[in-house]
């Protein structure tokens, strides 16, 4: 039966018709199940699965946001509330997002509420980007009141007008047809001859630039002969096209192969077919040129990413939605866009970290992408010049179709790469430089021939660690174990992981003797040493200190396209997918910045960077090199990307990992327990290692219970972040299933008191 609700103005609602209509409810709160509702007769032609709604949830009947997932006539066994208002006026997800997101929720091991309100923008969930407008139509005869009342002439002149439309105008408009102010309109509605309603209208988004000195060579396939390989590749990727059905295809192609080539004529041929398709790129460095590399070959294109305006993303995510978009181009949460008649999905750059959500829930964009294609029975194409490690063990085994592109466009060679060993190459000074002898020569070179330079240097900053040389004090974070970071532009120490800040000291605050030294050199020191070397040069330094305001990516990307800018300088954002044929040297200031951190992806990730800042030199006519500074010349990730050698260093990678069980060859789940209070953290973790032990035995017959392999708890390698204190567990298993089995079992029986916190990561990307 119904029960009587409040409606949103505390006002009593009389519900004296049982229900017959039910909707299944989740909420954003980590609840694994659904709850059924009643679906008064008020609301039966508003609700739908997909929208969200208000109802009453938990202590107190408290209105709460859920989404719609399941609508029903049967009854529930026990008697229901019903929901209180219905908040969308369209589904806000459509029945493939529906299915995706449900197995999101089973996969990361989070609610599906959860999931659901994280993957719909706030834009889209708040109408952002839309205006009101009052609109008056005209009551049809028989509603009209009898007598008809007495009319002004403006009165008549509006009523007129209104006949004549048969459809609802706005108010204003219908004022300046009718020569008349709001009293005559507002007059002929109180008489009940009009009536009112209030409707939603975009408000005009601002459009991507096109400028065509800007614009990309892929921007026109006028004239462009393919080469062997890409032919080769391009009749593949066509045909599946054409065909349709889930097909994954990994294209592995050196830097400056023609990837994005590839990626045009798979979506134009997409488009021609009246489909859609979706493009995930890793940085929104990088959505600019790829916006511009599609404008004008594959119809109209929205971009999706976290930089941009709420109002922005509402207004494309609505645009996406009424199927007036044929391509999306965005960063991660772009996998979720409600794209009609999806036809293609292309990841750029799959094997970069960024593609990984490290908040509730925490999904990877490429893995969900690849479900997404196989949900929708479409081809999906993942392009890297340094696949990972899954994707290129996917393609080994025949699970994904390796397509390959060795060479690059117009036979042009790979640049050479030359490696720096700083343990030699030093300044006659003996004091730290930035840039070496060797490296300081070579920009010069190139400066002088008109060329461009790309230096890498992956640490912000000015100095990234503060020391007592008196004692060995190092200025650490106030809320965790990581060394305070100075910014001089600022005149602060900052932490780069809490945003903690704290004023710079001048003598030490542990021994109060000696004087504290500022080392380490981030990008803000190396601007300042560049500038004094090279005065007469235009430096640009790019990371997430200078590159806040919206916009601000491509502003500096143009103008170092047009040569306006002759050094560019900054962290991994543009070691990627860029592409400036004036760039003849690209210098690694560091390339052991990440190599010797706790993390079984170091040497990969090391790899990756190296091999991907080398391919933004030698994509034109004049060729180029690349100038690499370390202390380990001899480490396999160096050496082997100095000599442009993935398919070595991937076979020597993935020997390492097969003995000590990581991924690819076995899945992995990491916990962390954490607390204000190291004890509290610190005793759940030796209860949860308890319950995990139990869950073991309770399988040992199983044949596959001994290949599950639990480490920890053990402290973390950042023992302290952002004031808790934190201890970590780390799962593996060659069976998903089994391990999900296990955890299921396993984490419900351990309740957690309330200063204690339990995140788990499926797939972890990050292990700090």
């Amino acid at each position: 039966m119904d029960v009587p609700q409040r409606n949103l103005f505390g006002e009593a609602e009389a519900q004296t018709e049982a229900a017959v209509l039910f909707a299944e409810i989740v909420f954003d709160r980590p609840l694994d199940h659904a709850y059924s509702y009643g679906v008064p007769s008020r609301l039966r032609d508003l609700v739908a699965v997909g929208k969200r709604v208000l109802a009453p949830f938990g202590r107190g009947d408290r209105q709460t946001v859920g989404f719609c997932v399941g609508l029903t006539s049967t009854a529930p066994q026990r008697e229901v509330k019903n929901i209180v208002q219905v908040l969308d006026d369209e589904p806000l997800l459509t029945p493939q997002l529906l299915k995706l997101t449900r197995w999101m929720a089973d996969y990361y091991l989070c609610s599906w509420g959860q999931v659901l309100n994280a993957v719909v923008p706030a834009g889209a969930k708040e109408l952002s980007g839309t205006r009101a407008i009052i609109m008056v139509e005209p009551l049809p005869p028989m509603l009209r009141p009898t007598p008809l009342p007495a009319l002004t002439p403006k009165q008549k002149k509006v009523l007129e007008i209104l006949d004549e439309r048969h459809e609802p105008i706005e108010i204003r408009e219908l004022g300046r047809q009718a020569n008349c102010a709001a009293g005559p309109i507002r007059a002929l509605i109180k008489s009940g001859l009009a009536r009112r309603r209030i409707t939603r209208v975009e408000r005009e988004l601002p459009s991507e630039e096109d400028d065509p000195t800007t614009r990309d060579e892929s921007s026109s396939s006028a004239g462009l002969v393919l080469t062997p390989d890409q032919l080769q590749a391009s009749a593949v990727l066509e045909q599946a096209v054409r065909a349709g059905g889930f097909k994954p295809f990994l294209l592995h192609g050196v830097t400056g192969s023609g990837k994005t080539e590839l990626y045009l004529r798979a979506i134009e041929q997409v488009v021609r077919e009246g489909k859609s398709a979706l493009v995930l790129v890793p940085e929104i460095s990088l959505t600019p040129q790829t916006i511009r590399a599609f404008q004008g070959r594959c119809g109209e294109v929205a971009v999706m990413h976290s930089h941009m305006h709420q109002g922005e993303r509402g207004g494309h995510w609505r645009r996406i939605a009424a199927g007036q978009v044929q391509v999306v181009v965005g960063a991660r949460s772009a996998v979720f866009a409600p794209t009609q008649n999806l036809g293609l999905i292309v990841i750029d750059e799959e094997h970069e970290s960024t593609f990984k959500q490290e908040a509730t829930p925490r999904y990877h964009g490429r893995d969900v992408a690849v479900m997404r294609a196989r949900f929708e029975d479409i081809p999906i194409i993942l392009g890297s010049a340094t696949p990972s490690m899954e994707s290129w063990h996917n393609a080994q085994r025949g699970q994904y179709t390796l397509l390959s592109l060795p060479k690059r466009v117009f036979d042009r060679p790979l640049p050479q790469v030359h490696l720096i060993d700083l343990r030699h190459d030093r300044h006659p000074d003996k004091r730290l430089h930035g840039i070496s002898p060797t490296l300081e020569r070579a920009m010069t070179h190139a400066l002088d021939l008109g060329g461009q330079v790309i230096l890498l240097l992956n640490r912000r900053g000015f100095s990234t660690y503060i020391h007592c040389p008196a004692c060995g004090h190092v200025e650490q974070c106030k809320f965790c174990d990581l060394a305070l970071t100075y910014h001089k532009e600022r005149d602060l120490m900052l932490c780069h992981y809490c945003g903690y800040e704290q004023e710079p000291a001048l003598r030490c605050p542990d021994c109060g003797l000696g004087q504290v030294k500022y080392q380490g050199m981030g990008t803000e020191k190396l601007q300042l040493e560049i500038e004094a070397k090279f005065p007469r040069q235009v430096l640009r330094r790019m990371d997430s200190d200078t590159m806040r305001r919206p916009g601000s990516h491509k502003q500096t990307l143009d103008a170092f396209r047009r040569g306006e800018i002759h050094i560019l300088l900054g962290t991994q954002m543009i070691a990627k997918g860029l592409d400036f044929p004036n760039v003849t040297l690209v210098g690694v200031v560091n390339a052991d910045v990440a190599l010797h951190r706790a993390d079984f992806r170091a040497s990969e990730r090391t790899f990756q960077l190296l091999a991907q800042v080398a391919g933004r030199t030698g994509r034109g006519p004049r060729g180029g090199k690349v100038f690499v500074q370390t202390f380990s010349t001899d480490h396999p990730a160096i050496s082997m990307a100095a000599v442009h050698d993935y398919l070595g260093f991937a076979k020597a990678e993935l020997g390492h990992r097969r003995p000590l069980n990581y991924p690819p060859y076995h899945r992995m789940a990491r916990l962390i327990l954490r607390s204000r209070k190291q004890e509290a953290a610190s005793e759940c973790a030796d209860r949860l290692a308890g319950a995990f032990r139990a869950a073991v035995e309770t399988v040992q017959a199983k044949a596959d219970a001994a290949d599950l392999r639990i480490l920890g708890p053990a402290e973390a390698p950042v023992f302290k972040l952002k004031g808790y204190f934190r201890y970590h567990f780390q799962l593996q298993s060659s069976s998903s299933g089994f391990l999900h089995q296990v955890l299921r079992q396993t984490l419900p029986s351990v309740k957690l008191p309330k200063d204690v916190e339990l995140t788990l990561d499926i797939d972890p990307q990050d292990m700090m």
